[in-house]
């Protein structure tokens, strides 16, 4: 770790979180979990009665990117689409309340704010029910949201393109933000969830797990030997600057278009939960990236801020101070 950046540096780094600003662009979701107890069965049919006891309501999608970044001590900005719906004025509460702005968000009257509801009983998931529409972003939305980049560009020091692949990403609206941006030192990076990476072509760096990076190349990565072969093909073939391939408890791999490969070994002590660690890393890597880091340094402190993630339970974030002390 220590061949990869220094204590001194990093803390150079996060000192510089506070006068960074990313803007988060994607999927906002709503995270609602129902909690309760089962005592007996439905008479109506062989399924589980859940006595509610609780209910919690968390960002989910890209909103937890926000999240993330928000949490350790960045600057933050979001353009996305929601509904009409209580879920959505829910959002535009919570993102006021935070202080973040919400001329970027977008209210689709026919389009309902994506929320995933997961139902828990005695620690067990029941059941999940997903609302969503996952047809493409109305095209007039999207020169909106374009409008509202271009607003707020010259603050900027990174750009976070969130894909879950709900119709909000489209290539018209990832293609006016490279094109946007191309003159300028603002790091554009992708977390993919589109098979086909041309779909993201010319950005700055992606950050596919090491499933979706085989996706992408019709191929299962398996082995060292499999993770080179594919990111240095990936880096290649759609004119990328950096790919960062995540590979859960085997830490991350970073290929840079200089031919520099570095691994990076997993901090985490122990795992609890490895959801939300995506958002986590590319989060705090474009923070990271916004505050002048290097990739390789911004890929070293976002494998920190991943360990810290995947001991807690649930979406998780990580606080500066949290970050610090694992240095």
């Amino acid at each position: 770790m220590k061949r990869i950046i220094t204590k001194k540096r990093a803390l150079e780094i996060i000192n510089n979180f506070s006068s960074s600003k990313v803007l988060v662009v994607g999927d906002i979701m709503v995270d609602q979990f129902i909690w309760g107890k089962v005592s007996r069965i439905s008479p109506e049919a062989p399924v589980p009665v859940v006595e509610v006891t609780s209910e919690t309501l968390l960002f989910g999608g890209c909103a937890n990117v926000l999240k993330n970044i928000y949490t350790i001590g960045g600057k933050v900005a979001v353009t996305g689409i929601i509904g009409s719906d209580n879920m959505g004025r829910w959002l535009i509460r919570r993102f006021r309340k935070m202080g973040i702005g919400t001329k970027g968000v977008i209210v689709e009257q026919n389009r309902p704010t994506i929320v995933k509801t997961r139902v828990i009983a005695q620690r067990q998931q029941v059941v999940r029910f997903d609302r969503e529409n996952k047809d493409s972003a109305n095209p007039d939305n999207v020169q909106t949201m374009l409008e509202y980049i271009k607003s707020v560009k010259d603050e900027l020091g990174a750009v976070v393109v969130s894909d879950y692949n709900k119709g909000m990403v489209t290539k018209k609206l990832i293609d006016g933000i490279r094109d946007m941006i191309s003159d300028t030192d603002i790091v554009l990076c992708v977390d993919p969830k589109q098979n086909d990476f041309s779909f993201y072509g010319g950005c700055d760096i992606i950050t596919p797990n090491h499933h979706e990076a085989g996706r992408a190349l019709g191929m299962e990565l398996i082995g060292e030997d499999d993770i080179l072969k594919g990111g240095k093909t990936l880096l290649e073939k759609y004119d990328f600057k950096a790919v960062l391939i995540t590979r859960g408890e085997e830490g991350m791999t970073l290929f840079e278009r200089n031919g520099d490969i570095t691994n990076i070994p997993t901090v985490a002590k122990e795992v609890f939960d490895v959801t939300g660690a995506g958002d986590t890393v590319i989060g705090v890597f474009a923070l990271c990236a916004a505050a002048g880091a290097q990739f390789r340094e911004a890929a070293a402190l976002a494998n920190h801020a991943a360990g810290i993630v995947v001991g807690k339970v649930g979406t998780a974030t990580v606080t500066q101070d949290e970050l610090r002390s694992t240095l």
